[in-house]
């Protein structure tokens, strides 16, 4: 080969391995990824793959270095909105995958929440459609909003783009905005001013073009930039308490396109890998139960380290079993391995080890759920959720005695908030906002918001029964005073709780249905202001009855002329009464001896909502009256029950997904070889369905991630799988059961490892969305 022909052949080389590199994307610019959103190696950007803004979920949202520290990212009609105030409707997203451009629709009104729906928004006379467009230019996030035409003039300097920064994790960390500089404060400190609407606002921390988020910390540090227009850093808990940090800026005069431009430059740690975690139940493991831990590892993450399980000892922790982490796979945005230690048995007390990071501690015994596991539910939760009690427990008042002045009969024609609707009629003899009597009793509060739903009331009934029911426990933390209003914790009263619960809550709903005439749809306060309530319920009424007759001020020992009292409703909805059916039948059984007159009361509401609701061939019912009509013949085992179960045998089978559970106990009763051949053929085909779906993410149950979160879906499948394994033990392996409990117990995915049951394991949820929720 001649020195031309080299030489050129060299030249050639040295220009494709050029040219190649030049096209490489360096590891420090973002990419759009296969899930269609962008990231680099510790930043992660998503635009608009949830939608709830009132949950501070949805618009742009931002991961950096693993942590989420901003969303809600989009345009809004007020500076620090809150729970209540109007959001978009979002109507096309669109990726395209050439520009590495995501463009996202929206618009207000959204007509479907416009003084309608489940909690109706009062949106202002404002009609107008944008486009937010969300791209990358290396290290940087470029975000330009585009007007289908200009505002109004009246709404300039009110409407803007917002990006709320989650303040829990800027508590004491620096600002800097332009000149000014300062602390993000722990708690929302003044001036407040008074707008042009009468509302009281707060003061912007800074005003300026470049914001540059904690700029001491690598972790944290973040650039934002406009290219038009200032950017305001707000305290967005001026108005609302669970507020966060917003940054914002508001639309000019007469301009559409690119209306506004931002710049974000989230600082990412060079090669950032998120840390191991290591997820297994916090409490622990009974010896014959499946052990499997789960580490997540950051799908960057090459290197993989052994498993090492230590037991405690007398001196220091040793090493009992080392095993090489075994890959399940890619699940969300990690890589998943688990560790199996079934063999272990020996009692005692253990911590898993996976490379320089450690578990919490836990127990291996076979007395692991003997205390400290389902008893504080007993114990504490359902004590301090009950209404129209007092609750004390040793110097602390959890909440005083509370609405007592319960209820008046809500307003027809009315659609409230939280999913209250009065129809045309109140469907009994009150009248809008005439006393009912005999609803000051019974009942817990709902989490967080203080109301009565039937469907929370029975269902709690209903679950506690058949706890009840199946293993008889006795269990006596503590005193119920119902005659005088009194609840004392950890003061047992010679009683089972389960069954003092059970009694509350049935006192709810038949009283209820004794004074109404009906089931109730709910007890709910009559305002916002009142169902925002952070603190002690006691003080979201004045506990008097209202008395139009009187003036506002005039008070007497039981009434008052405040109408502050909470609204009942009422609604007709076969379904939900078909669910109350099957609460009563349940508690009917299990207060036969503790309180035969309340039991008695039970099963005649039973049978007489049965009698009316029976022909109710809805599609929505279906599950309800299937469950219901068990419980009925497990109640009475009359003929008219076990007719009705033998008819809807197909019914039993297409549904046995949600309503198959019930049916391990009823066939034994029921004794029909048919029936019972059928049901077994559904168990096999339902039982391969869990198993398939469980190997869909390393946890080993079914899992869709909600906005709500999962804890309750996955209690109730729990629950249910519990009475399947009892059913056909043969069929439906008790590890679904277990693994149900696990995951609630902190075998989860997520950065956390807490068990979801406050107070339960080494390491728990402790402030959750319950009466201390403002903690």
């Amino acid at each position: 080969m001649n020195l031309l022909i080299k030489q050129t052949l060299i030249f050639l080389s040295i220009s494709i391995a050029h040219f190649a590199l030049g096209q490489q994307i360096p590891e420090s610019d973002f990419i759009m990824n296969d899930q269609e959103y962008f990231e680099k190696q510790g930043v992660n950007v998503m635009a608009f793959h949830d939608f709830y803004p009132e949950g501070h979920q949805g618009g742009v949202t931002i991961i950096q270095n693993g942590t989420r520290v901003a969303a809600n990212g989009d345009v809004r009609l007020e500076a620090t909105p809150g729970q209540w105030q109007p959001v978009p409707k979002m109507n096309g997203r669109v990726v395209n995958s050439e520009t590495k451009e995501i463009t996202v629709n929206l618009s207000y009104p959204d007509e479907s929440k416009n003084r309608k729906g489940f909690n109706p928004v009062d949106y202002p006379d404002l009609e107008f459609s944008y486009d937010i467009r969300v791209s990358t230019e290396g290290a940087t996030i470029l975000i330009a909003v585009d007007l289908q035409k200009p505002l109004p003039k009246e709404w300039i300097g009110k409407v803007g783009f917002n990006l709320e920064l989650f303040p829990g994790l800027l508590y004491g960390k620096s600002y800097l905005l332009d000149e000014k500089s300062g602390i993000f404060p722990r708690q929302l400190n003044g001036p407040m001013y008074s707008d042009q609407d009468g509302v009281y606002q707060n003061t912007p921390l800074a005003t300026g073009k470049k914001l540059v988020i904690a700029p001491e910390l690598e972790t944290q540090r973040m650039v934002i930039e406009t290219i038009s227009g200032d950017l305001e850093l707000l305290d967005g808990r001026a108005q609302h308490n669970n507020g966060w940090y917003n940054v914002r800026t508001s639309f000019p005069e007469g301009k559409t396109k690119n209306a506004i431009q931002w710049k974000i430059t989230p600082n990412a740690i060079p090669n950032f890998k998120s840390e191991p975690v290591i997820h297994l139940s916090q409490l622990g493991y009974h010896p014959s139960q499946p052990k499997v831990a789960v580490v997540e590892l950051d799908k960057h993450e090459t290197e993989v380290a052994n498993f090492e399980l230590l037991k405690m000892s007398d001196g220091k922790p040793e090493v009992i079993k080392t095993s090489e982490a075994q890959l399940w796979g890619p699940y969300l945005r990690y890589n998943y391995y688990q560790f199996n230690f079934d063999e272990i048995k020996t009692p005692g007390i253990y911590q898993i080890k996976y490379g320089n990071y450690k578990s919490q501690p836990f127990k291996i015994g076979s007395d692991i759920y003997e205390r400290h596991v389902w008893q504080p539910t007993l114990e504490y939760f359902l004590p301090v959720q009950m209404c129209h009690m007092r609750v004390n427990d040793r110097y602390r008042v959890w909440h005083g005695l509370c609405h007592m002045d319960d209820a008046l009969m809500a307003p027809i024609n009315h659609n409230h908030f939280d999913g209250y609707i009065q129809g045309a009629s109140t469907l009994t003899k009150y009248k809008s906002y005439e006393q009912v009597p005999g609803l000051a009793v019974g009942g817990w509060h709902d989490a967080g918001d203080y109301d009565l739903r039937v469907e929370s009331q029975i269902g709690t009934v209903y679950i506690l029964s058949l706890a009840y029911e199946q293993f008889r426990e006795a269990y006596d933390e503590t005193l119920v005073d119902q005659e005088n209003k009194i609840v004392e914790l950890h003061q047992p009263d010679g009683k089972p709780d389960m069954l003092q619960q059970i009694e509350h809550g049935i006192l709810t709903v038949l009283g209820g249905y004794k004074n109404l005439g009906r089931l109730y749809r709910g007890i709910i306060c009559p305002d916002l202001r009142q169902y925002v309530l952070l603190g002690d319920g006691s003080v979201m009424t004045d506990n008097r009855k209202y008395n139009s007759n009187l003036g506002e001020k005039e008070v007497t020992a039981n009434e008052s002329g405040v109408r502050d009292d909470r609204l009942v409703f009422t609604e007709e909805n076969p379904s939900r009464e078909l669910h109350v059916v099957k609460g009563l039948a349940a508690a009917s059984r299990v207060l036969k001896s503790y309180n035969p007159a309340l039991s008695a009361e039970c099963l005649t509401a039973a049978e007489s909502l049965w009698e009316t609701l029976k022909d109710d061939t809805t599609r929505r019912s279906r599950n309800n009256k299937l469950l219901a009509v068990a419980e009925l013949y497990l109640t009475t085992q009359k003929d008219t029950y076990k007719n009705v179960i033998l008819e809807n045998t197909k019914n039993y089978q297409k549904n046995f997904s949600r309503s198959g559970w019930v049916l391990g106990r009823v066939i034994p009763i029921l004794n029909d070889k048919n029936f019972t051949k059928d049901i077994a053929s559904s168990v096999a085909d339902f039982t391969e369905v869990v198993t398939k779906q469980n190997k869909e993410n390393p946890f080993g149950i079914p899992y869709t991630p909600y906005i709500w979160g999962s804890g309750w879906n996955i209690q109730s499948l729990g629950f249910q799988y519990y009475f399947l394994h009892e059913g056909w033990p043969e069929v439906f392996p008790k590890e679904n059961v277990y693994n149900a409990f696990n995951f609630i117990l902190g075998n989860h995915p997520g950065e956390n490892t807490v068990s979801y049951a406050s107070g339960v394991g080494s390491n728990s949820l402790e402030t959750a969305y319950g009466i201390n929720r403002v903690d």
